[in-house]
């Protein structure tokens, strides 16, 4: 929902921009005042890069680009196709995260969710004018990004929470931020282009401003530190059935704050992701 009302006024790639340049400043003061250090080992470094670019970068632009065509309960939804992925992938890469038929399973009507919600025959417009699927192929493609984003999380070289989510934040927003000055002038919405003459004060509105700090401080800063605990303790596959929670809120914001209505595909779509997680969680009763 936040970051609905930030591309309404502000460039995706500003918007992300922003996200990430707040949350390290944040995670930075925080590191300075438990008196910790950031490591100086490559290896670390190529981790903190290696998550910025698929963990914050290209999948926070990709779903605010995509948000500016569809409403945000719809990119919610599309979220969901996370855990899916990751289930897959875990299977592959990360040993104990076995991919049974109960949880195959769970993947297929998961996934089944996600083709209710775009439509069997969209796929078939790729080349077509419909504006809507290229938006919500974005944000799927932002969602496929975080489940790589997990695997590679799990093989995190040892380092604390906190430490590990500050080079994250300032390696993304070092990436970003030039981005974000080449791009943004290119990719304003039409709103903000027709008024490019104005003030930069009046052309941002503050509900705008107030929700990339609101993403930067808590969904980037906040969220990273307990991502990367979470990670830790319980794997990416646990960690990545969470994302089942943004379709939900996602929805019921939108209602709530943006007077969103969402059509029956929507809510069948929800229906059949929340099955999934229901049965990829499913566990047999152990004989004693």
């Amino acid at each position: 929902m936040l970051t609905k009302v930030a591309v309404t006024a502000i460039a995706p790639s500003s918007v992300v921009a922003g996200r990430l340049v707040i949350a390290a400043i944040v995670l930075g003061f925080a590191l300075t005042a438990v008196r910790r250090r950031l490591p100086g080992c490559g290896r670390h470094w190529m981790f903190f890069i290696a998550m910025a670019v698929m963990g914050n970068c290209l999948p926070f632009w990709l779903i605010s680009w995509g948000q500016q065509g569809i409403d945000s309960g719809v990119a919610g939804i599309l979220m969901a196709a996370m855990p899916l992925a990751t289930l897959v992938l875990a299977h592959v890469f990360v040993e104990g995260e076995r991919l049974t038929v109960v949880r195959a399973g769970g993947f297929a009507t998961g996934f089944a969710g996600i083709v209710v919600l775009v439509g069997p025959q969209a796929f078939m417009e790729l080349t077509g004018a419909g504006s809507d699927l290229v938006h919500e192929l974005s944000v799927l493609a932002g969602a496929l990004c975080y489940a790589v984003a997990t695997i590679i999380a799990r093989r995190r070289p040892d380092s604390d929470a906190l430490v590990a989510a500050t080079g994250v934040a300032i390696a993304a927003s070092l990436v970003m931020a030039p981005v974000a000055v080449i791009v943004a002038p290119m990719s304003m919405p039409v709103s903000m282009a027709d008024a490019a003459s104005a003030p930069l004060v009046s052309r941002i509105p503050l509900a705008g401003l107030a929700s990339i700090a609101i993403l930067g401080v808590v969904s980037t800063a906040l969220a990273t530190v307990v991502y990367f605990k979470l990670i830790t303790l319980a794997g990416p596959s646990f960690l990545s059935l969470i994302n089942y929670l943004i379709p939900l809120w996602a929805v019921l914001m939108g209602m709530i704050a943006l007077n969103e209505q969402p059509d029956w595909r929507a809510l069948g779509a929800l229906a059949l992701v929340l099955s999934g997680i229901a049965l990829s969680e499913f566990r047999r009763p152990v004989a004693k």
